[in-house]
């Protein structure tokens, strides 16, 4: 079958491999459909991903249909269409034992540990597979990305009515400012790249944009009314930006890092324990985010369609890669198709 590797940081190939075997108990076999490429495959690429060996077949966004099923399934049948929840987890670790599984001590995320979806056909267990009768393969494919924001929104626990900062407009930041508008709180986005502002600004009704290079404090207390955001989340991943990013956040309020940065953030401890912060991290998401955001989407709550701005079938994977890692290329979301 047809599979793309990265072979090293910068070098993906075009290559052709064994079919994987049939499914076993419990397990199912699948058609990769569509693999959305997310900021994981990107860092990956350019040699900056952590806990990550090479070489590796990325993907983990994933568009997937039921081909065969093991002995012992349930849930779903040959011929549904799935999102698949990419982390496959111990069940037993202290973190397994508590429900959360989405920072499970012996965790592996397929594409990231282990072989991911960039190829004609996966075998996976069929608990991680997410059925839907009125999806789109592209709408399926994006769910694993929604529910990173959904998880960091939860681990939040947004109010409605309360002012929401979300720093970084990438997928991963619009997938928090779905949910936050969910939520019924009032969004704020720092976004200094021009297409990106234009899509909050149009294409999600966000009414209060800041440039971080423009006295971002000062608009903040504008918007506010003095107050600040209660609620902030930055999902750039960016050193600066995160260490920056205490300064924005109101008295009793909560910061929420969903992108990871490699090394140490500092923070200035008596400003931190005067306005008494919460800091949290937020990892993956779990099986029942997943229920949830199909619902939505199928719902019509959530919209991720207009976010697909790059395609290419999986042939022209490496080539066109290179492209959209490129910042002028202006990709909001890089979709392969599988064919």
């Amino acid at each position: 079958m047809q599979t793309v590797i990265l072979n090293n940081p910068g070098e993906l190939a075009l290559i052709d491999r064994a079919d994987p075997t049939p499914p076993s108990p419990g397990e199912a076999l699948v058609r990769v459909a569509r693999v959305g490429v997310c900021g994981t495959d990107i860092h990956a690429f350019r040699g900056k991903q952590p806990f990550f060996t090479y070489p590796r077949v990325l993907g983990h966004e994933l568009g997937v249909e039921v081909l065969a099923l093991g002995s012992g399934t349930h849930g779903v049948a040959v011929g549904d269409r799935c999102a698949v929840e990419p982390y496959l987890h111990c069940g037993s670790c202290i973190a397994c034992r508590h429900g959360k599984t989405n920072c499970c001590t012996q965790m592996r995320v397929l594409g990231v540990h282990i072989d991911g979806g960039m190829c004609s056909h996966i075998v996976v267990p069929s608990t991680k597979l997410h059925r839907s009768e009125k999806l789109s393969l592209d709408q399926l494919a994006l769910v694993e990305t929604l529910g990173i924001g959904a998880h960091a929104v939860e681990r939040a626990q947004v109010r409605k009515n309360e002012w929401a900062l979300v720093i970084g407009a990438g997928p991963i930041g619009l997938s928090a400012l779905q949910f936050i508008q969910a939520a019924g709180a009032r969004p704020i986005v720092m976004e200094p790249n021009p297409g990106r502002v234009e899509f909050c600004r149009h294409q999600m009704g966000v009414q209060h944009i800041i440039d971080p290079a423009d006295k971002p404090i000062e608009k903040l207390r504008d918007v506010t009314d003095g107050d600040m955001p209660t609620a902030v989340f930055d999902a750039t991943g960016n050193p600066q930006s995160m260490a920056a990013s205490f300064g924005l956040v109101a008295h009793g309020g909560r910061l929420v890092f969903i992108g990871l940065f490699v090394g140490d953030i500092t923070f200035h401890d008596p400003d931190f324990h005067r306005r008494e912060l919460t800091l949290l991290a937020s990892r993956n998401s779990r099986g029942s985010d997943f229920t949830r955001i199909i619902r939505l989407v199928e719902d019509g709550v959530v919209d991720t369609r207009p976010w697909i701005t790059h395609r290419a079938g999986l042939n022209e994977t490496p080539r066109e890669f290179p492209r959209w890692v490129n910042p002028e290329s202006r990709v909001l979301k890089a979709m392969i198709e599988v064919e």
